[in-house]
Formats: C-alpha cells, sequence, structure tokens
C-alpha cells in the first residue's frame, strides 16, 4: 500500500479548473439515453461484455457511467455497455451516474473520445498478477506451472528490456499452452526454454519448443534436453537467424525459431 503522492511536471501547465462539480445521482437505468450520432453501435465483442456484466453483477466492479443532462434526458457519454447491462440484468432498479456539464454535441462527442483514448489499458501481466490475487483458477493453475517450471512472470518489463534468464511476460502464450497441453506438457515446454537459458522465455520460443515436441514433422526427433542444448548454444544468434530464415521463407518467427533448431541439431555439443 502507498499513498498518492504528485507528480514533479514541470513542464506542464495545469489546466484551468471548470467552477462547477460533476454530480452523482441514481437513476432508473431504463431512462438513459445514446447519441448514436458520435456513440460506437453495439458489436459481437459489445454483446459478450454485456453478457458478462449480466451474469457476472458486482457493485465492486461497477463503474458509475457519465452522462450529460440533454433536453431533459440523461444522455450516456461513457459507460453504455454498463448501463445497457443494467437494463437488461432486470433485478437492478437504480444505478449512480456521474453527471456532468456539456451542452454542445461537439463537446460531448469530444468527451467521450476522452474517456475511450485517454486511458491505459492493463497488461496482460498486470491482469494475471491481479487475477492470481483473486484466486482465480486459470490464473492461479499458469502461476504454478510457472514456478514449477522456474519461470519468472514480470508484472512490467525490465528497464531497457534487460530480462534475466527465466523471465517472462508471455503470460498470454503460456495461458494458451496450459489449455493445449495442460499442466504437465506445459511445464515440459517451459522447463526447456529455462534449462536453455533463454531471456526472456518469448512466445515465439515457447511456440517453437512445443512444435519440436508436438509437431507431426518433428515428434520423437529431438528429447527435451536436447532443444535446450541448442536453444543454449545459440542464444546469442537464435533470434537474428531465425529472423532471417522467417524473412526469406516467408514464415511467422515461431516456425523460423523451430526450423532453424532443427536445422543445426546436430551442430550442438555437450560441455
Amino acid at each position: 500500500m502507498r499513498s498518492l503522492d504528485a507528480l514533479s511536471l514541470p513542464d506542464i501547465a495545469p489546466a484551468p479548473v471548470p467552477d462547477w462539480m460533476p454530480e452523482i445521482r441514481l437513476v432508473d437505468p431504463k431512462t438513459l439515453v445514446v447519441d448514436e450520432s458520435y456513440q460506437r453501435a453495439l458489436s459481437e465483442r459489445s454483446v459478450r461484455l454485456i453478457r458478462k456484466i449480466v451474469s457476472q453483477w458486482d457493485w465492486t466492479a461497477f463503474k458509475p457511467p457519465v452522462v450529460v443532462e440533454v433536453d431533459g434526458s440523461l444522455e450516456v457519454i461513457d459507460g453504455q455497455h454498463t448501463a445497457i447491462g443494467a437494463v437488461t440484468h432486470g433485478g437492478i432498479v437504480q444505478i449512480p451516474v456521474l453527471v456532468v456539464r456539456a451542452s454542445e454535441r461537439k463537446s460531448r462527442a469530444g468527451a467521450f473520445v476522452r474517456h475511450n483514448r485517454d486511458r491505459i489499458q492493463v497488461t496482460p501481466t498486470q491482469l494475471h498478477t491481479a487475477l492470481v490475487e483473486a484466486g482465480d483458477e486459470d490464473a492461479m493453475t499458469v502461476a504454478q506451472v510457472c514456478q514449477r517450471a522456474g519461470v519468472t512472470i514480470l508484472k512490467n518489463p525490465p528497464p531497457m528490456a534487460r530480462f534475466k534468464p527465466g523471465e517472462t511476460i508471455a503470460v498470454s502464450t503460456i495461458g494458451a499452452l496450459v489449455n493445449r497441453r495442460h499442466a504437465a506438457g506445459a511445464r515440459k515446454v517451459l522447463e526447456i526454454c529455462v534449462q536453455g537459458g533463454a531471456c526472456p522465455i518469448s512466445a515465439d520460443l515457447i511456440k517453437a519448443v512445443e512444435h519440436l515436441l508436438h509437431a507431426a514433422e518433428y515428434k520423437g526427433e529431438l528429447p527435451p534436453e536436447r532443444i535446450a542444448l541448442l536453444i543454449s548454444s545459440r542464444l546469442s544468434t537464435l533470434e537474428g537467424e531465425a529472423k532471417r530464415f522467417a524473412a526469406e521463407r516467408k514464415l511467422p518467427l515461431w516456425r523460423a525459431l523451430a526450423s532453424v533448431l532443427f536445422i543445426n541439431r546436430r551442430k550442438a555439443r555437450h560441455d
């Protein structure tokens, strides 16, 4: 836990503060309206999000929609998915909204842009850390697999991208690997990367090792310890070789990594 401290921003002049404050109101969500001239239409992704909001309604995850009073109605600037979720739920009689002032449509559209543009998205690794703290089973499985394989999931990339052996930010790729190969299979792939001294353990390397272990063209050709030795013996040149191979053959980098490792399978020697 830490308190919030002001940053030193000597090159920034603070904007003037309006002479009014936003107002919190409790309203029936069915009374809210949306201006479709600048608001986005509902996509499949929107419907999926609304389904999730309805099925997992929780006030601790609730963010009040931002609205403006226009001609006696409250028009949603930000948070239409939340508002639609509340209406769809059927059991939500009232929700709090944050009422702001924006008399012109141009200023309301500009506010919509700022709400959706001026935000920092949560990264997959930050979300993973939070999910583990929340006790999410899938996230905890990924964390346990990584711990047992000797992999460290970083919350943020290190300064100057100076990763240490065994570190990774490829949490989404690891999660997909666990889904495909289950805990034991995923752990085997990650252990090979760790034993190879990879730093970082990249998404492309994870996919390449999995491909060498399980693809029909390679399966059984290289034992795990041999793949690890090949990685460690070519650490300094592997990515460069793979990028050239990928460009020449028009392959994704992970396929090129697998190919380069296999092509050089006889060159590495045990100490």
